[in-house]
């Protein structure tokens, strides 16, 4: 079966190339993917794959049907949405939307679930049960999961499997990670409040630009002195703002910023840890806060079982030596984490790094990938399924 799937990979890359290529000449910004909706129900639709489209808002749900229907779903799972970034890449299949792009390589996630869709609906071999693909929106802003499961997408689902690329592992390679492969991140805004007053007269005010300056040097500090330095905790605060005049002392500053973790002990405790420190910063000088922490995704944790699969899988179609055991987990994060509330799952780096050019990383406005990845994706991905597939007949 193996050759049969990379025989269909390789007569349907011309076809791939060109979805990839219109996805990311034309990148929509999180839940507003109308066009690339509309174009992933039509490619899908081509395949005979019965398609659900404004699920989950802006989703598109397709499934090819298997020979029993009532065996729960295999769900695979890609995301939609680009970022807002100037493409800097000169390429000729550039962004046309101005200020818009896909900076982390969504269009090469559609391309791999579409990919997957069209060969697995090729076979000419029914797999045992249906198989569900999800093309999720808002992924960026952490919201598309939320939608797509509020529609009932995971329901009588068993299994879901996901992919992201990654620019420092090279094309034809596969990146697997057993246990957490990506952070939690959640949302921290604090609110400073002092008393206002002339800047030549500090002793008169309580100064809340000072005071947030030494809550964020604490807040910073603290990690590495009161924090397990094996379960690493990153707190960031990337928007400050305060302060009327030059010569007046501010009385409220605003901090927002993310925090992450790996280890769901460690991201339980945050809140409260975060809050103390603020308030024994703000107790002796008189001044109050507010602290808003916002719950946003958990790790994403990969189950050993499905991992071992798409590890052998991975393998058997490229080699030992093309599938890189992944040592440490990322501190990005990743609302496929959401997904696994509901149903075992595990997602694979899939490599788009060059071997003889630089390689920008995700987000960044000169972000490439090499193109001939896409079909080791749709290999993995599709092979993946069968093989799951079977050890699902073999079970039953």
């Amino acid at each position: 079966m193996l050759s049969r799937i990379k025989a269909i990979a390789a007569k349907i890359s011309p076809r791939l190339l060109e979805i990839y290529r219109h996805l990311h000449s034309h990148p929509e910004l999180s839940g507003q993917e109308y066009q690339t909706a509309a174009y992933v129900a039509g490619v899908v639709s081509s395949c005979g794959l019965h398609v659900q489209e404004l699920v989950g808002k802006t989703g598109v749900v397709a499934e090819l049907a298997g020979l029993d229907p009532n065996l729960a779903r295999l769900a695979i799972r890609t995301d939609m949405d680009a970022l807002p970034i100037p493409e800097q890449t000169a390429l000729p299949y550039a962004s046309h939307q101005l200020g818009i792009m896909h900076a982390c390589g969504h269009d090469v996630h559609t391309t791999v679930g579409l990919g997957t869709a069209m060969l697995l609906a090729e076979l000419g071999e029914p797999l045992p049960g249906t198989t569900r693909f999800i093309f999720q929106p808002a992924e960026e802003t952490a919201q598309g999961a939320r939608w797509m499961m509020e529609d009932g997408v995971m329901e009588a689902v068993s299994a879901v499997l996901g992919i992201h690329v990654f620019p420092t592992i090279l094309a034809g390679h596969v990146g697997i990670r057993y246990g957490a492969l990506t952070a939690a991140a959640d949302d921290l805004e604090i609110v400073i409040i002092g008393e206002s007053g002339h800047g030549a007269r500090p002793h008169e005010a309580i100064d809340a630009i000072w005071i947030a300056a030494q809550v964020i040097t604490t807040l910073q500090q603290a990690i590495s002195r009161t924090h397990n330095p094996l379960r690493p905790v990153v707190l960031t605060i990337g928007q400050i703002a305060g302060g009327r005049a030059p010569n007046v002392i501010a009385n409220q500053v605003k901090l927002l910023g993310t925090v992450r973790s790996l280890h769901p002990e460690t991201s339980e405790e945050l809140p409260n840890w975060i809050e103390q420190i603020v308030a024994a910063v703000c107790q002796p000088y008189g001044a109050k806060y507010e602290l808003n922490y916002q719950r946003r995704v958990p790790s994403v944790q990969n189950d050993s079982a499905l991992t071992q699969i798409v590890e052998a899988a991975a393998q058997e179609a490229w080699g030992s030596d093309r599938v890189q055991l992944l040592l440490e987990p990322s501190l990005g994060a990743e609302d496929f984490s959401l997904y696994l509330d509901q149903a075992p799952g595990t997602m694979f780096r899939l490599g788009v790094g060059f071997a003889d050019k630089p390689n920008y990383p995700l987000h960044h406005p000169q972000f490439e990938v090499d193109e001939s990845a896409i079909v080791t994706g749709v290999v993995t991905m599709a092979y993946s399924a069968y093989q799951y597939w079977q050890q699902q007949r073999a079970i039953s």
